[in-house]
């Protein structure tokens, strides 16, 4: 035991000796400032560049800032992200593939304590961030909003993968209004019992949970009914995510390089949107009436999206720094269909969670002032995916496109624990962005998997096994026909203490509420001539289906599944008792924090001391099984009812003092956006 320990002691003055080689401090000479922007959830056909005409679905999209720089920009048309959020963040972070880095959707809370190096959420331990690489080059690095890539110790978080400055939350959602970690945010129910607030800050003198009484205060915590009835803009999670971008632009010394990332929480539920903003979008679609409020709620958030762009690159002309710089813009997966979630990917097939077009291929662009002036306003038509991100950044800046740290955790692995699974290299592509910015039509990628149950072979793609969110959307979706028959489908990926929850539906009625299809031996389509995937060719073309089935077979031998092992209530413990109510790291944290941390209420206080106590009866041996199932049997029948009413409903009359009605349940919902509810990530 001893040698085992010490072994492990080494383990971060190797990584740590590694991972300083080679940094300096730079004046910005020839690199530019980056400026990445990733939205979350956002649909294909969301977009304004991707409607035409003045038809009701193309003016409830209303994207003017994208679309300039769209215009001015190029347009990576086959962009290509994985179907969910955290493998797709995880991937554009470190450069992998998200089959190689993290491709299970886990809640942040979960840890294997036998396994040192990838035993968490999110990104392994020991992989490189692209913050860190740029640091190498003299970078101030700073990021803004949802991370969703791990929060288990210190190394995890943004600051632990080089960001200068993290304002944000970790999860896959929380609340937009009070930043809580309710089921309306994450869809799930994990073992601190949603009981706390994500929000959290680091940067060179703080480390703890933001604090700041103006967007914490009780205004914006709602009533205990009703934690998402608020509409005070200056509460919006998404207008303080905006103000922290803006702040670093104005404060950034414009002659050092920046790599600025914001990442969205929009256009993730729950659908919360400030009330002004819909009143915006029924001007905009007059003389047509939206008839779904989830719709409605969507097609708002959007619209500030958009309107937050547009403020960013204003205030980079503003400072002088946008003709110095590359803006990357793209979504981490395609919309979701089911309830409530009121995305749209059409003409595209599926949705997110699915391999399908409308789950993988994104919305995505390069723009900026410092792009070449013969690229602007052009297409690029070769396959992309977000782990390449890594890779164009290297570029961009002349750094080599690889990891010293996690090849010098791979040694260390090799020589002490054989037992545990190696660090995949980085799969980012080295040379792309040349190839893009200067028209080169070949297509950097012969082969791109998606997932373990689909690939491209352009022009070919297999999608195999049973894939939710089979469908193709209309023009308007959801909408009031939808709405009133089984026709808009239930989410699939709820979970209660990671275990996973039917919402009681038998098998019939679930595979009906997923719009489920089976490929069992391989579907094959041709996405050059039928890119919305309706000519299935696998018993036209066997060869091809043989082919690309042996190729999916040889990815999914690379598959990257390392036991992350399950909720750590001592994760639950330190956010009651020590972190002041927040979620954040609770491993490896001796120093970490700097307080001071929030005072609890009397209220909070009383939980915290039940929550320890159910805490020490849960983790009694036998009396934890037993507690999961008795939970997991009882919870979901008090939360299926007020979940079904408040996934959408159809607006009666049109728009009436922003308050859409449920006939069937008597429900309403103002048109905040309370009746949105997240579902997952």
């Amino acid at each position: 035991m001893t040698r085992v320990m010490s072994n492990y002691a080494l383990l971060p003055f190797v990584l740590l000796a590694v991972h300083f080689v080679g940094i300096n401090c730079v004046v910005k000479d020839d690199l530019p400032h980056i400026v990445t922007i990733l939205v979350d959830d956002w649909g294909w056909s969301n977009f304004g560049s991707h409607r035409e005409g003045v038809s009701q679905g193309a003016l409830e999209q209303h994207t003017p800032n994208i679309d300039s720089l769209l215009n001015s920009g190029v347009d990576l048309n086959r962009h290509y992200a994985y179907k969910i959020c955290s493998p797709s963040r995880s991937s554009l972070q470190s450069g992998r593939h998200p089959d190689h880095v993290n491709p299970l959707n886990t809640g942040v809370l979960v840890n294997n304590p036998s396994d040192p190096v990838s035993g968490y959420q999110g990104i392994p331990k020991n992989m490189t961030g692209i913050a860190e690489k740029l640091k190498t080059k003299g970078y101030k690095t700073h990021m803004t909003g949802k991370w969703d890539a791990g929060m288990a110790t210190p190394s995890h978080t943004p600051q632990g993968r080089g960001y200068d400055s993290f304002y944000g939350y970790f999860q896959h959602a929380n609340n937009y209004w009070n930043k809580g970690g309710h089921i309306e945010a994450t869809g799930n129910v994990d073992l601190c019992l949603n009981r706390f607030t994500d929000l959290f800050m680091e940067n060179a003198t703080y480390r703890g949970g933001v604090l700041d009484s103006g967007e914490l205060s009780d205004k914006c915590l709602g009533s205990d009914k009703n934690p998402g009835d608020v509409e005070d803009p200056e509460c919006y999670e998404e207008h303080i995510f905006k103000k922290k971008t803006l702040e670093v632009i104005e404060n950034h010394d414009e002659e050092t390089p920046l790599f600025l990332f914001h990442a969205f929480h929009l256009i993730h539920t729950p659908l919360n949107v400030p009330a002004s903003y819909l009143e915006k979008v029924d001007m905009m679609i007059n003389p047509y009436e939206f008839d779904s409020a989830a719709r409605r709620n969507y097609s708002a958030m959007v619209y500030y999206m958009d309107e937050v762009v547009g403020e960013i690159v204003d205030a980079l002309k503003a400072k002088g720094m946008y003709d110095d710089t590359v803006i990357a813009l793209m979504s981490d997966n395609g919309g979701p269909l089911y309830l409530p979630g009121a995305a749209n990917n059409a003409p595209l097939k599926g949705g997110k969670y699915s391999d399908w077009e409308g789950g993988v291929r994104t919305n995505a662009l390069i723009s900026g002032g410092k792009l070449p002036e013969e690229a602007r306003g052009t297409v690029y038509n070769g396959l992309v995916s977000i782990a390449d991100w890594f890779g164009m950044f290297c570029d961009l800046v002349g750094l080599p496109v690889d990891d010293p740290k996690s090849e010098a955790a791979n040694d260390w692995l090799a020589q002490y624990r054989p037992d545990l699974p190696s660090l995949p290299p980085v799969d980012a592509l080295s040379g792309l962005f040349s190839k893009i910015v200067s028209g080169d039509k070949e297509n950097a990628h012969p082969v791109l998997p998606l997932s373990s149950q689909a690939l491209i072979k352009y022009p070919y793609k297999i999608v195999t096994g049973i894939q939710p969110y089979s469908n193709w959307t209309g023009e308007l979706f959801p909408n009031c026909t939808t709405l009133e028959g089984p026709l808009v489908p239930w989410h699939n990926d709820s979970n209660l203490f990671e275990f996973h929850l039917d919402w009681s539906l038998d098998e019939e009625e679930l595979a009906g509420h997923l719009w489920k299809e089976e490929c069992a031996g391989g579907c094959l389509f041709n996405i050059e001539t039928d890119p919305n995937e309706t000519n299935d060719l696998a018993a036209a073309e066997p060869e091809v289906l043989r082919e690309l089935a042996g190729l999916l077979d040889d990815h999914v031998k690379t598959l990257f599944v390392p036991d992350r092992g399950v909720e750590d209530h001592m994760a639950c413990q330190h956010s009651a008792s020590v972190n002041g109510g927040f979620y954040g790291p609770w491993l490896e944290v001796e120093g970490y924090y700097t307080g001071p941390f929030r005072k609890l209420s009397l209220k909070q206080k009383l939980f915290v001391e039940a929550y320890d106590e159910f805490l020490e009866v849960l983790s009694q041996p036998r009396i934890e099984e037993e507690v999961y199932k008795i939970t997991q049997k009882i919870y979901p029948k008090f939360l299926v009812d007020p979940l079904e009413k408040s996934f959408d409903c159809c607006m009666v009359e049109g728009v009436v003092e922003n308050t859409c009605v449920d006939k069937e349940h008597g429900y309403s919902a103002n048109g905040v956006g309370v009746e949105g509810i997240a579902m997952v990530e």
